[in-house]
């Protein structure tokens, strides 16, 4: 039975779209017969407290390290502070994870046959790759996001020092890795013109769990207990960070206030308050802003809805695929997205025929859009399905893990070969 090590900076009780994407990742490997271990922090974004009361950790070396299980799966997390507004601590907070992370590898969790890890941060490739070096173990690199081009393009990294280093880290990754995984068609060209060749890139994209994400009933608690059943309901619940575009959800809700249609937005991050002002300063009372609700609600919450957005600046559009679009789809509904010509989101709403395309940072366009469906409404339950059709065929979990199945086998035949 082949050793996994699955590499990832937040994990389950943790209740963010990476967590519960590694989480069901490790379960499904489990459940294909690898002896799968998680190498982690502790609990530290949107925890399900639900699910940190069930997965309870002990703790080793005085509270730097916590040990807990679950179904059946070791997870050691390396302790990092809470979430918070702490960007200049961030950096240390990094290293201090890499740090730790290579000594509870060789103390606590011992030779693996492969070491998986996965975006963000870059630098997370590289502890995968020393571990795999020490222990002679392929190396999987899972690329969620193109780092460090998101960093650059949202302003966040603005030295060129630093920005020399990134990239050239970056390229020291590709080179050393044994294998790189890009989530997109979009990511996996972008990553070939850096010079990585055809034969170590394998594109799998994200998944959904298409038996928890299913078409139910719009009348439903979440729906009565927030007043969704009269009004045409736009939906966003994620992230709400710098690489969505608010000011063209804030522009189609002040277009839109004098039709029977409600935004609901479901979340936390770090444009959260800055947003709540908004809306407050702009008087819009038909916007409703609720906290972060967990991924057991969610199937009710997109029942709730008649659309989903995805609105998303240049960077987050480039860089990055929201994982929603395929938990949106899952639950039958169509989608508003915003997106640049040349992204795989684009590419997921094109291809299933289930929603709007918007061009970026172009309000008007996103508020007629949401105008357009809501005339359209009676179409919409039809077009859902396309939508759930498309996804059961092409992203299920049980698909996607297929492909690391594969992905794992290759590797380590190729590796036993040497």
């Amino acid at each position: 039975m082949s050793k996994v090590l699955l590499h990832s900076l937040v994990f389950s009780p943790d209740g963010v779209s990476t967590a519960y994407l590694m989480t069901e990742l490790a379960l499904e490997l489990k459940r294909l017969g690898y002896s799968v271990t998680v190498l982690t922090t502790t609990p530290h974004f949107n925890v399900v407290q639900e699910v940190a009361i069930r997965q309870s950790m002990r703790k080793y070396w005085f509270g730097l390290v916590y040990y807990s299980e679950l179904e059946g799966i070791p997870i050691w997390h390396v302790k990092v502070p809470d979430k918070g507004k702490r960007i200049w601590m961030r950096m240390f907070d990094f290293i201090r994870f890499h740090l730790v992370s290579m000594l509870v590898a060789f103390r606590k969790i011992g030779i693996q046959n492969i070491v998986i890890s996965t975006s963000p941060p870059l630098t997370i490739a590289l502890v995968s790759w020393l571990l795999g070096v020490l222990w002679k173990a392929p190396t999987v690199y899972k690329v969620a996001e193109l780092y460090p081009d998101l960093a650059i393009r949202q302003g966040m990294v603005k030295s060129r020092f630093f920005i020399a280093f990134l990239r050239w880290l970056e390229k020291f990754i590709y080179k050393k890795t044994t294998v790189i995984v890009p989530i997109a068609e979009q990511f996996r060209r972008v990553i070939k013109q850096r010079g990585v060749p055809d034969n170590k890139l394998r594109m799998i994209p994200d998944f959904v769990d298409t038996k928890l994400f299913c078409p139910k009933e719009r009348k439903n608690k979440f729906s009565l207990n927030n007043d969704l059943l009269d009004e045409f309901i736009v939906l966003y619940a994620g992230n709400i960070g710098i690489v969505q575009d608010w000011d063209s959800v804030l522009f189609a809700a002040e277009k839109l206030s004098n039709l029977p249609i409600k935004f609901v937005i479901i979340g936390d991050g770090s444009k959260r308050q800055w947003l709540m002002k908004e809306v407050e300063v702009r008087r819009l009372k038909k916007v409703t802003i609720l906290e972060y609700q967990s991924k057991e609600l969610m199937p009710e919450i997109n029942a709730s809805c008649d659309i989903g957005i995805i609105p998303m600046t240049l960077a987050g559009s480039k860089d990055g695929v929201p994982s929603k679009i395929y938990s949106i789809l899952s639950c039958a509904k169509p989608v508003v997205a915003q997106v640049d010509d040349d992204s795989e989101l684009r590419w997921i709403v094109e291809q299933s025929g289930c929603g709007r395309i918007v061009p970026i940072a172009d309000r008007q366009a996103f508020s007629d859009a949401i105008l357009k469906a809501f005339r359209e409404r009676e179409l919409l339950p039809a077009e859902g399905l396309k939508g759930r059709n498309y996804v059961e065929k092409n992203y299920s979990k049980e698909a996607i893990s297929g492909k690391y199945d594969e992905l794992i086998r290759e590797v380590q035949y190729k590796n036993n070969q040497i």
